[in-house]
This record gives C-alpha cells, sequence and structure tokens, in this order.
C-alpha cells in the first residue's frame, strides 16, 4: 500500500512524541524546596559550600534561597507561603504562631546570650538600663533582641512604656543609631561585632545571665510533613557545616568577609562568640520559648495567648527528642498541648 510522503512524515511525528511523552513520564517530577537564611549565620555558610543543593539534586530536588534581613521578615514568608525552611532566633516564631503562621520547631541551636546586646555611644549619657527610662531605643520588632530589651528592662524596673522603643531591621537601625536619632540600639551579631569594631560604643547589657538567645530552625508544617527526607538533608548540611564552622572559624570567616563585605577579623569574632551545632527539642526549650510567648502577650506585643506546644513536636517524659523530620506535628501535637 502507497503512504503519501505527508502521511508517513506525520506517522512519524507521532511516534517521536509519543516517545518523547514515555520518556518525561519516566523522569521524576522535580520538587522544590525554598529556604529562607539570614545574612550571618550558619545557613549562609550551608548555602555557600553548595552541598546540600548537590545532595539533593541527585534526588531531584532543586534549592531556591532566599536572604532576610531578619527573622521576624524570614517568618512572615513563611506564614505567606513564600518558604518552607529556615532559621531564626527565638522571638520570632512567637510572633509567627500569634499571627497564625502554620509553623513548626524542627531543631534547635544552642544558646547564644553574649552574642547580643543593648549599645549605647561612648558619649552617651546613659550608663546603666535603668538611665534609658524616657529615651528612645531602636531594635528590630520580634527578634531575639527585641526579648532581651524586655527583659533588660525588667531587671532594672523600669516598665516598657517608659522606653521609647521604634522598630528597624539591621540596617536602618544601625543608621538611626549612628545619627543620633536613638539613644540606644538593641542588636545581635554580626551587627553588634561591626559596631564595637567601628568603635564608639559602650556595652550597656548583654545577654549573659539574662537571655537564652536561641536559634531554631523551623518550617511549614505542610512542607516538613510532606518531605522528612529534604528536611533530614537540611539539617544533616546544617550539622555538617556547624563542625565545620566550629572546628575552622578563620577559614570560614575568611570565605564569608567577601559575602558579607565585612572585614575577616569582625567576622571571626562573631563565629567564635557564638558556639555552634544543631540539636533536640527539650522539655526546657519549650517552656523558655513559652515564658518568651507570655511576656510579650503581659506587654501587648502579640495580641492573643499562644501555646508554643502546638509548634513543637511531642516531647516524651525523658524530656527531649533527637532532632528529627519524621516526628508528627499535627494530632499528637495537640494531645500533648491538652496536657500542659
Amino acid at each position: 500500500m502507497y503512504l503519501s510522503r505527508a502521511l508517513v512524515v506525520g506517522l512519524l511525528c507521532l511516534a517521536y512524541l509519543a516517545s518523547a511523552s514515555s520518556a518525561a513520564l519516566a523522569q521524576p517530577a522535580e520538587t522544590r524546596v525554598r529556604i529562607g537564611y539570614q545574612k550571618y549565620g550558619v545557613l549562609l555558610v550551608v548555602k555557600g559550600r553548595g552541598e546540600l543543593d548537590a545532595a539533593l539534586a541527585a534526588e531531584h530536588v532543586k534549592v531556591e534561597w532566599a536572604e532576610f534581613p531578619g527573622g521576624i521578615q524570614l517568618v512572615e514568608a513563611l506564614q505567606a507561603g513564600r518558604i518552607d525552611l529556615g532559621v531564626t532566633g527565638e522571638a520570632p516564631p512567637i510572633f509567627g504562631q500569634a499571627a497564625g503562621a502554620p509553623l513548626v520547631y524542627l531543631a534547635a541551636e544552642p544558646a547564644a546570650p553574649e552574642a547580643e546586646a543593648i549599645v549605647v555611644k561612648t558619649s552617651s549619657p546613659v550608663h546603666a538600663v535603668a538611665d534609658l527610662k524616657g529615651k528612645k531605643l531602636v531594635v528590630n520588632k520580634g527578634s531575639n533582641a527585641h526579648f532581651l530589651v524586655v527583659k533588660a528592662l525588667q531587671e532594672a524596673g523600669v516598665p516598657y512604656s517608659d522606653v521609647q522603643v521604634t522598630y528597624a531591621p539591621p540596617a536602618d537601625g544601625r543608621a538611626a543609631f549612628e545619627a543620633g536619632r536613638v539613644d540606644a540600639w538593641a542588636i545581635w551579631d554580626p551587627f553588634y561585632a561591626v559596631a564595637q569594631e567601628a568603635g564608639g560604643v559602650r556595652v550597656l547589657r548583654d545577654g549573659k545571665g539574662l537571655v537564652r538567645n536561641t536559634g531554631f530552625y523551623v518550617g511549614t508544617r505542610t512542607f516538613t510533613a510532606a518531605h522528612p527526607e529534604i528536611v533530614r538533608h537540611f539539617l544533616d548540611a546544617i550539622r555538617s557545616t556547624d563542625a565545620r564552622v566550629t572546628a575552622h572559624p578563620k577559614e570560614v570567616a575568611a570565605t564569608l568577609a567577601p559575602q558579607l563585605g565585612l572585614p575577616e577579623g569582625i567576622l571571626e569574632k562573631a563565629l567564635t562568640r557564638s558556639p555552634w551545632g544543631v540539636g533536640p527539642l527539650t522539655r526546657d526549650t519549650q517552656t523558655a520559648q513559652q515564658a518568651i510567648a507570655d511576656a510579650f502577650l503581659a506587654l501587648k506585643l502579640i495580641a492573643t495567648p499562644i501555646k508554643v506546644s502546638e509548634a513543637f513536636p511531642a516531647i516524651p517524659a525523658s524530656a527531649a527528642i533527637p532532632a528529627s523530620p519524621t516526628i508528627s506535628h499535627s494530632a499528637e501535637a495537640r494531645a500533648f498541648a491538652t496536657q500542659r
């Protein structure tokens, strides 16, 4: 039977398309994970090393990185569905949970109370936290440093309302402080180390003996439940990088310096001032988070009471569970919450 050239070409095209379609179906669909990081911290090093991207690419997972000026901005992005995983200080998740963010805690960093402080200029008449009464102080709202302000004022017996607290991210806070528009600045590393290195500042109070300044790795409830293996890779990469930072702070500082536009010495100071690592979520950690939430509620910095246990995995009587992506964050966590 004679077939026209046009018909033959058409049949060949259909065969090619069918073959291409079958090949496409045989390829695993690519998954995407969006990770939020801040201008300083272990996730910046994880991103720079590229090992997490490579490990996940082998499993057909694409990593998208997003930088944020502070933890509260990162948590807001998580709440809006723009990121899936990230790292933040202890206070931003409180604000996020109070606003209805579907976040869950995954793991914790060691406490670093000396890596944040309230500073004033060396020429300032303010020599104690009590002297801040009636003065202006700038801090990033919802940050760990914000809780430092709350606790420092309580320690000094100064009502929070007696201080003119204004809110700004680190860059804007520094500008206001240097321009003399505020009397004090509550800030964390590496911005704290930068201010010290530049000179002309005096530490009014750091977090030692007052606050924990704990960092947390968090994610959205839906993503972490659906992709436990991605979360496992995420935490494994953090552990590996933490060990690198601890063992080779000078080398890591040299790597970060050009990325941040900061001198290596400043970064090394900041890196060695904080302990590094990723550890379990404990009952003690959960209790500390609840205390922060209660303090913010009492000052009406959050509008509604929250139970932080609802965003924690269920913690057994042994008081700690390993940092794990496979823990239940739904019915089991809610059941634990009702026992408190």
